[in-house]
């Protein structure tokens, strides 16, 4: 997939802050897109980064020399991490190493790194580097907590084949991304200021008695990336959320907090006539309970005969009473015949994408906190797009309806 940068990084002074990790050697590539999109890069290496890839290789991409210690030699000049977090636009550390994460989390500052953070009064981002196990453990996440905490902005590590020969989350995001996530960083200009966007999330759950219901593992994650992708880009968000314990993603986001898949129907259909772009990432049960007991129902028999009836399709529905000014995306999670299944969604609810998930897709689907998508279009376009955190997938759905918009 090709990203395009508008003009936001020409003239902005960038601060990498490079640390010890095998994916040091991408910084290289990273500085050179900083340079291309007109950045003025000055980079600062860990003692350990130096051991993955040289100074020198990076002062000549970003034609500044590159800071290591306190001390620049024996003359007693210093490199004067105040005066550096004071010039810097933003700081941005990539790779973030566990002991790096670890060090800024807690205040350490026994490094030239560390000492510009803390004086940092720009923007900050870390893109975390490290193997599967290091990134998943409580600590790291409990550090990357605190950093978000502190207002900073964490870049997620992507998914794939890791320096260990594991597979999973760990990887450095690749340059490109992070590119992008400063030059969108940079550009105030809210893109769907004035928009009105309605969103669908979670589970629904169809009560059999008054303890029990029938669900599935949807969590939530894909829908409330979303809505805080497009709350991000300057929509008034509406979401319908079925019962999960994400938290709110935006303070400006209106949640509607529902059970049923009536209930869903019920919300989707009162803020549908004023919705400019509609996503239907919900869920939905297919079926729901013909008669839900009003007392707990015992186990009794062998065998238990339940009556199920067919639930409200809201995508249908809504896609039937679509006007010439609104735009509704639709979601697909298959098993078999994938591609036939979602194209035929798309064409009998009217609608103008369909995403498709297949549960065959390691890391994608239920549950997870990564995804793989397939978008097709109402004039049947594929858009294909590789394995990436959910936050990452809710942005490539943003850009679709933004260049539809």
């Amino acid at each position: 997939m090709r990203f395009f940068y508008g003009k936001m990084m020409q003239g902005k002074r960038i601060l990498l802050g490079v640390s010890g990790s095998i994916s040091a050697y991408k910084a290289a590539y990273l500085i050179r897109l900083l340079v291309k999109a007109g950045a003025d890069v000055q980079v600062i290496m860990t003692e350990a980064a130096t051991t993955f890839i040289t100074p020198l290789t990076l002062s000549t991409l970003s034609k500044r020399p590159v800071l290591t210690t306190f001390v620049k030699d024996q003359t007693g000049q210093w490199n004067n991490h105040v005066e550096l977090g004071l010039w810097a636009d933003a700081l941005v550390i990539a790779p973030a190493s566990a002991n790096t994460i670890a060090r800024c989390a807690q205040g350490l500052c026994n490094d030239l790194l560390s000492a510009v953070y803390l004086s940092a009064r720009c923007p900050v981002f870390f893109a975390p580097a490290m193997d599967l196990d290091m990134y998943k453990h409580p600590a790291t996440a409990g550090n990357l907590s605190r950093l978000r905490s502190y207002g900073n902005h964490i870049i997620n590590a992507a998914y794939g084949e890791l320096a260990s020969g594991l597979i999973g989350e760990g990887r450095l995001a690749e340059p490109e991304e992070i590119v992008q996530v400063l030059d969108r960083h940079f550009n105030h200009l809210p893109t769907l200021a004035g928009k009105r966007v309605l969103i669908t999330a979670g589970p629904t759950q169809e009560p059999l008695d008054p303890v029990r219901y029938i669900s599935n593992h949807s969590t939530g994650k894909m829908g409330y990336a979303i809505a805080d992708a497009f709350a991000k880009a300057g929509a008034s968000v509406t979401l319908v959320s079925g019962p999960t314990a994400l938290p709110l993603p935006d303070s400006t986001i209106h949640r509607a907090s529902v059970r049923s898949a009536a209930d869903m129907f019920a919300a989707t259909e009162e803020a549908f006539p004023e919705a400019d772009v509609i996503i239907l990432n919900a869920a939905v049960a297919d079926y729901t309970p013909a008669h839900p007991a009003d007392q707990k129902i015992k186990k009794k028999d062998a065998l238990f005969d339940l009556r199920l009836t067919k639930t409200t399709d809201i995508a249908a529905t809504l896609g039937s009473r679509k006007t010439a000014g609104q735009l509704m995306m639709g979601f697909a999670l298959e098993t078999e015949n994938e591609r036939q299944n979602a194209l035929k969604k798309l064409h009998s609810k009217n609608l103008d994408w369909i995403v498709l998930n297949s549960l065959r897709d390691k890391g994608a689907g239920f549950g997870h906190d990564t995804n793989k998508i397939t978008v097709i279009d109402k004039n049947e376009e594929v858009y294909e797009f590789s394995l990436k955190s959910k936050e990452a997938v809710a942005r490539d759905i943003l850009h679709l309806v933004e260049r539809a918009l």
